[in-house]
């Protein structure tokens, strides 16, 4: 399929059809316009053949820095939204949730290779940082005029199994945008000045770093003991310990809250592989993978959680701006910098992880989440409408939320209705 992009639509889809032996209903959802006009998403990514849609939701309840706020969420799993809602519901005569967000500085990365003495290379660029930050000047002039720009400059030497290299690194306010383009041009301007800085240093990558340790978010808050129970904090309490003690168990964790920020970023048009990546390397700074929440008990008894993780998001740029869907979700959270939605989505991953650790320490976590899973496999087995809660309805009684029990009762269902 050498070329697949120059072909119009229809002629992509037939050839994929061919390949793939589709049906003609799966041919006829590549055909959909909806969401987003297919024309937007040729020109958004390679080779598209049609739209990918996820459920939009909302969780509620929240207060954030003392501002109510509606949370939109593009995810298929029920019980995400559901988790978030309770557990921001649940801290709201607390006040809700603390949260803030360092300045939007990112670090872009300059790889010298080759050069023959690293350190006495590295020296030479840190002593003349000046002029490194001069070569870099003229590409971060577009940023510059929104408050932005290069905010500093230094030199390291790194060990790799290609021996000493030497990275170059700017920091740089990226402002409102989540500033990986903007990056990567200061940094593609720059490295020949770098070279010839190093002495003998050939430039390699040029790209920005996705751990974003100068653009922390961090949120706390606090769940009365009257109001979740004392066993429940305990509960919480021991399930976060196990967290920071097994790094099994660390990563099943940061998963779940990553639940409920992946579900923001996707939303509002944010690279969540981005965020993802710096949350997971984060967790892992202190030379052992960790839990990004921590909890304690007050001394009243009430539990204390919080959260900081790198969340390098924006609001405006890339697909922000290109996806209506986004610019949706943007109003509907109604943050008018990065730092507030970064903010927010730290109070969302907070909230996740109470209501995941807290259900799984009591009750256990399959009551909740496959009561709200039951629909979905009832409409996998075939089920649509009022019939589809039916099911879900029987199978939650039961206990029983089978693919094999849906199609039972699909089965029994089409067959009451059958004429006699």
């Amino acid at each position: 399929m050498s070329g697949l992009y120059k072909l119009p639509r229809e002629e992509r889809i037939r050839l994929v059809s061919e390949f793939a032996s589709l049906a003609d209903g799966q041919r006829k959802l590549l055909l959909s316009d909806s969401p987003l006009k297919f024309d937007a998403a040729d020109r958004m990514s390679e080779n598209a053949v049609g739209m990918h849609g996820l459920p939009f939701s909302v969780a509620t309840n929240f207060i954030v820095n003392g501002k109510e706020a509606i949370v939109p969420m593009a995810i298929e799993e029920p019980s995400v939204v559901a988790a978030a809602s309770n557990g921001a519901k649940l801290c709201r005569d607390t006040g809700g949730f603390s949260a803030s967000a360092d300045p939007p500085i990112m670090i872009g990365q300059v790889q010298l290779v080759g050069c023959k003495d690293a350190e006495a290379a590295a020296k030479r660029l840190d002593e003349r940082k000046e002029e490194a930050l001069a070569a870099a000047a003229p590409f971060a002039e577009n940023i510059a005029k929104y408050g932005g720009g290069l905010r500093g400059f230094a030199a390291r030497v790194i060990g790799t199994p290609r021996g000493k290299m030497v990275v170059a690194e700017f920091h740089i306010d990226v402002r409102d945008s989540m500033g990986a383009n903007t990056i990567n041009t200061i940094l593609e301007g720059a490295a020949p000045e770098i070279e010839r800085i190093s002495g003998d240093g050939k430039a390699r990558l040029r790209i920005l770093s996705n751990l974003a340790v100068a653009r922390l978010a961090r949120a706390t808050a606090i769940w009365k003991k009257e109001t979740i129970g004392a066993e429940a904090v305990e509960g919480v309490l021991d399930a976060w310990a196990f967290a920071e003690g097994d790094i099994f168990r660390a990563a099943t964790h940061n998963k779940g809250i990553m639940n409920g920020i992946d579900a923001v970023a996707l939303a509002t048009g944010n690279d969540w592989r981005a965020v993802e990546a710096g949350a997971h390397a984060y967790a892992s700074m202190g030379g052992r993978y960790r839990p990004l929440t921590r909890f304690k008990r007050l001394p009243n008894g009430d539990l204390h959680g919080e959260i900081e993780l790198p969340l390098a998001v924006g609001i405006l740029g890339g697909a922000t701006r290109s996806l209506p869907m986004a610019q949706a979700a943007l109003s509907i959270l109604g943050a008018q910098s990065s730092g507030e939605l970064a903010s927010l989505m730290a109070s969302v991953g907070l909230a996740q992880n109470f209501a995941a650790l807290r259900a799984l320490s009591t009750e256990g976590i399959q009551k909740g989440h496959m009561a709200l899973h039951a629909k979905n496999v009832a409409l996998a087995a075939g089920a649509s409408g009022a019939v589809a809660d039916d099911i879900a309805e029987k199978m939650a009684k039961e206990k029983d939320i089978t693919a094999s029990r849906a199609g039972e009762l699909l089965a029994e269902h089409q067959k009451r209705k059958k004429p006699r």
